[in-house]
């Protein structure tokens, strides 16, 4: 009888797969039954091999055996994940085993993981591929009826080993060269560094930021403001009070003006990461975790996905889980929630946008912990909200002239709800609710309408610096640092991935080049001395948020077999030569690396 292999990533997802396929035979290492083996990595089983495994010269660090450049590339298993090693290379080389089926996440990560397997293991057998987007049984059971040919992903592989072998080549030899040069560990990274450079020129925009007074005259409108604009003189704005409250003011334009906001998209990783950390204050890899066990639980798809649409087949399809959606959701009870499919379409990428899966029609959100809920509820209340008519409002403009100077006023007053409708439901169930819009508080107004006498204010004002990076701001800027140089129908570029951003963040963290910090109520992310001293040392090539960013787009280039990968590593392999062969300035170190905090 002839078996077929199948490699998962972890232990509980290829449980999941054996469930959905009717197999029980559970072995050491594996599960075995109906023509099938399944097993699984434990996440990377097999890495690229430490710079030590390339020579004894490299054990130590040390100037003179900079550059390391890896002609043949080695690679080693993980020791502590030996055993699970053994047991997949076995069961590849079995003599019943007739192909191999990669069941890894359907990404690049996971294609990297299965393949170093794959490569390490010696293994020649056919390769095939597993491609879904929900951990389903009926999404499994169709994905193995419809299994691809693994040399399809060569691409996808190849996207992958550059994005590994530029990571090493740039942590390796960028972390010793300045480890040596200034005699403290200093931990480069390709995308962590210019991530750590965003939050330093942050924290050099607030500290050198001088606050300017301003003042604004307000004449009361018996229940409504109209504000002049700034003025940066006190006298100036007193003057102007005073003159106000003596004369006349009249009501010169009036504009009465339908807005609309459309609904919002659904979410792709980073958008969801960028919303529980506003709302609910949960860190990128928080929010990871948490999407990760809904999608093992199957009951979100695939999470790291960076599609904010759905294929155009698949809308309709969605018109049931937005029914399931609308029944779980207790504040959804109630309100018109019309389904408007064609708004959800666009381009899709490797995964389309994060749904609930129709799983959720018989697992009750209380029956969740409190993190998955939160996750759940607002991937669900988005999906309803994406599909939803858009929110009408009245927007009024009211332009005011007293003693030669303009006043204006402005209200906003809401026609049609629209999705809005259940985003106001679902915010009002939160503890600490955000502040709802103000109604239009403008009276009655016509033009050439007088006021007489005049009741006015001085309001005084102060310029604020930027403000600091919290998770969700950070996110933000991640996901678009490169994009004024990209052209508009181009791929975004960003640092880092959606399935990545949360890692990178946690590096800086781990590695006390940043810390996390309680201000103004707000958990804000925040250099340490020693990450400002890092990026006062370090050239701009290895710090540069847009040049990382254009290697992103070179890696998705290489994905999609635009470009060739040799060539991006080209790139990364001449900068490592530059970088080792200049020579920098070896400041004091004492000075630049002290312990204490600010």
């Amino acid at each position: 009888m002839a078996f077929r292999l199948v490699i998962a990533e972890k232990p509980s997802v290829a449980q999941t797969i054996a469930a959905a396929l009717g197999i029980k035979g559970k072995q050491d290492g594996y599960i075995e039954g109906g023509g099938y083996l399944i097993s699984w990595c434990v996440g990377h089983l097999v890495q690229l091999a430490e710079a030590a495994a390339y020579g004894e010269q490299y054990k130590k660090w040390s100037f003179d055996s900079l550059p390391i450049l890896p002609e043949e590339w080695q690679y080693a298993v993980d020791p502590d994940k030996g055993k699970q090693f053994k047991t997949i290379k076995e069961l590849m080389h079995r003599a019943d085993v007739s192909e191999v089926v990669n069941a890894c996440d359907a990404g690049r990560e996971g294609e990297l993981i299965f393949r170093f397997v794959y490569e390490v293991a010696g293994c020649k057998k056919p390769m095939r591929r597993l491609w879904i987007s929900s951990m389903e049984d009926g999404a499994i059971k169709a994905g193995f009826a419809s299994l691809k040919d693994g040399r399809d992903y060569g691409a996808l592989f190849a996207s992958a080993l550059c994005r590994a072998k530029a990571d090493w080549l740039i942590g390796i030899n960028a972390t010793r060269l300045f480890s040596c040069l200034y005699g403290k560990t200093l931990n480069v990274g390709r995308v962590q560094t210019p991530t750590l450079k965003m939050l330093t020129d942050r924290d050099a925009a607030i500290s050198h930021f001088q606050k300017e007074k301003y003042y604004h005259v307000r004449l009361d409108l018996s229940g409504a403001d109209a504000a002049s604009e700034r003025i940066s003189d006190k006298a100036e704005a007193d003057a102007l009070k005073g003159a106000c409250e003596a004369g006349k003011a009249v009501c010169v334009s009036l504009t009465r003006e339908k807005k609309t906001a459309a609904p919002p998209k659904l979410f792709d990783l980073t958008s969801l990461q960028r919303e529980t950390n506003r709302i609910f204050g949960y860190t990128a890899k928080q929010t990871l975790d948490l999407a990760q066990a809904l999608y093992e639980k199957r009951l979100l798809t695939y999470p790291r996905t960076d599609s904010r649409y759905l294929p155009q087949g698949m809308t309709e399809k969605a018109r049931g889980l937005a029914a399931y959606a609308a029944a779980a959701l207790p504040f959804a009870a109630g309100l018109s929630l019309p389904y408007h499919p064609r708004q959800l379409a666009g381009k899709v990428s490797d995964h389309h946008a994060l749904l609930p899966t129709a799983a959720l029609r018989d697992h009750p959100l209380d029956a969740l912990p409190a993190g998955e809920r939160s996750v759940l509820t607002l991937v669900a209340a988005r999906l309803l909200c994406a599909a939803g008519e858009a929110c009408v409002m009245l927007e009024t403009t009211a332009r005011l002239e007293c003693e030669g100077v303009s006043f204006t006023a402005r209200g906003r007053r809401t026609v049609h709800p629209g999705w809005r409708a259940l985003d106001a439901a679902f915010r009002a169930t939160l503890k600490s609710r955000e502040r709802e819009e103000a109604a239009d508080g403008l009276p009655p107004l016509n033009e050439r309408m007088s006021f007489l006498p005049v009741t006015a204010s001085v309001r005084e004002g102060k310029t604020t610096p930027p403000e600091r990076y919290s998770e969700d701001t950070l996110l933000s800027a991640m996901e678009n640092a490169g994009k004024e140089n990209t052209p508009k129908d181009a791929e975004r570029r960003g640092l880092g991935t959606p399935a990545t951003r949360a890692a990178i963040i946690e590096k800086l963290l781990k590695s006390g080049l940043a810390e996390r910090r309680a201000l103004r109520r707000r958990i804000c992310l925040v250099p340490t001395d020693k990450g400002i001293s890092l990026i006062t040392v370090l050239p701009e090539a290895i710090q540069s948020p847009a040049l990382t960013a254009e290697w992103e787009q070179k890696l998705r280039e290489v994905e999609q077999g635009a470009l060739d990968g040799e060539a991006f590593l080209k790139d990364i392999t001449d900068m490592v030569r530059e970088l080792a062969s200049s020579e920098h300035p070896v400041r004091d170190v004492h000075m630049l690396f002290a312990d204490n905090r600010r």
